[in-house]
């Protein structure tokens, strides 16, 4: 048996919803007149409050077209030390959108509105002017850590106050909503623009969606296009997302139970210098400094089960909706037999 534990990216559609996939009435989305993409971009909006939406191949590229609406080079971002969009996209603000990056020193990727005050630059010339504030909730560095809806709301209103656009990178906002208990629609109102994706814990095989006004989505459209994004019948992916927003939100807290079971074991283990704290799906911890982490990441693959580096001694474990109570069970006992 393997136990895919490396992200929750790679989940495989259920049965279901490669049914509602084929099915799905197609058109040609470029041109504006596929029902299932549109279905999905309305549906989407409504969820999170906002006018409109636009259906991208993935997260990254959202993230990347709501940079380049939001700012006129040369400009700033203003984001997290850990963000996904400074890390993990391959230099993106720079090259795609020419803007430099302030980072914020932050509690496992969440920072507070000071910090923002703090991190915006004077009116001076030798400095690029901030022009946007993003925030990634869940935090992936952080160990899907959440987002305080407090701190969110006082961020939102400085930002508004500051004639600021506020981004929300939410890779992961289901999780972070089932965890929370809030809605959609309370989280969506603080932000400009949202980054939706449907390829994580809602088990689709590829999929986000950027959610904002009806002005932004049709300056995001024309980027889009721009960076290749363009898809004809993409109804059929489009399918697997309302599949998904219809079907998988509510079960995502069976992930985060099987994440804190996971966590509790690895806890116990000696040769683990910490754990993370475990708020979603995202399993996070420390090996002791003596402790080879290449000879470890090595031994769990032959046990059967697959994680990845997070950096110098740190290893990450993402559950998701392919890991049932048997391969639970598995990974529990083989984690066990570890010294």
């Amino acid at each position: 048996m393997t136990i895919d534990l490396r992200s929750d990216t790679v989940t495989q559609p259920t049965s279901s919803m490669k049914e509602a996939m084929l099915n799905a009435p197609l058109g040609d989305d470029v041109l504006g007149d596929d029902p299932t993409v549109e279905a999905l971009e309305k549906k989407a909006a409504q969820l999170f409050g906002h006018e409109s939406a636009v259906f991208c191949p993935s997260g990254s590229m959202t993230n990347q077209i709501a940079m380049q609406v939001h700012t006129n080079a040369p400009g700033e971002v203003i984001c997290d030390e850990y963000a996904h969009i400074y890390r993990y996209e391959g230099g993106g603000i720079s090259y795609n959108s020419n803007c430099s990056i302030r980072l914020i020193p932050s509690n496992r990727g969440r920072f507070t509105a000071d910090q923002v005050k703090n991190a915006i630059n004077p009116d001076d010339v030798h400095f690029p002017p901030s022009q946007l504030v993003s925030i990634e909730n869940t935090s992936n560095k952080g160990g899907g850590s959440i987002w305080s809806l407090s701190d969110i709301k006082e961020i939102s209103a400085f930002c508004k106050e500051s004639n600021l656009p506020l981004h929300l990178d939410g890779a992961r906002i289901f999780n972070a909503l089932v965890a929370s208990n809030t809605s959609a629609v309370e989280m969506g109102k603080n932000f400009d623009s949202i980054s939706v994706c449907l390829s994580k814990g809602l088990g689709c095989p590829v999929g986000s969606l950027l959610i904002g006004s009806t002005s932004f989505i049709r300056q995001a459209r024309r980027i889009r296009k721009i960076m290749g994004g363009g898809m004809r019948q993409a109804g059929i992916l489009a399918a697997a997302g309302i599949y998904a927003l219809d079907n998988h939100v509510d079960r995502l807290a069976m992930d985060h139970e099987n994440a804190s079971i996971l966590a509790k074991v690895f806890k116990d283990k000696s040769f683990v210098e910490e754990v993370y704290p475990v708020e979603t799906n995202i399993v996070l911890f420390r090996l002791q400094a003596d402790y080879n982490m290449i000879e470890f990441i090595q031994k769990l693959d032959d046990s059967g089960i697959k994680v990845v580096s997070m950096g110098p001694q740190l290893i990450r474990l993402v559950t998701h909706l392919d890991i049932d109570q048997q391969k639970m069970d598995f990974a529990i006992s083989a984690i066990e037999k570890m010294n």
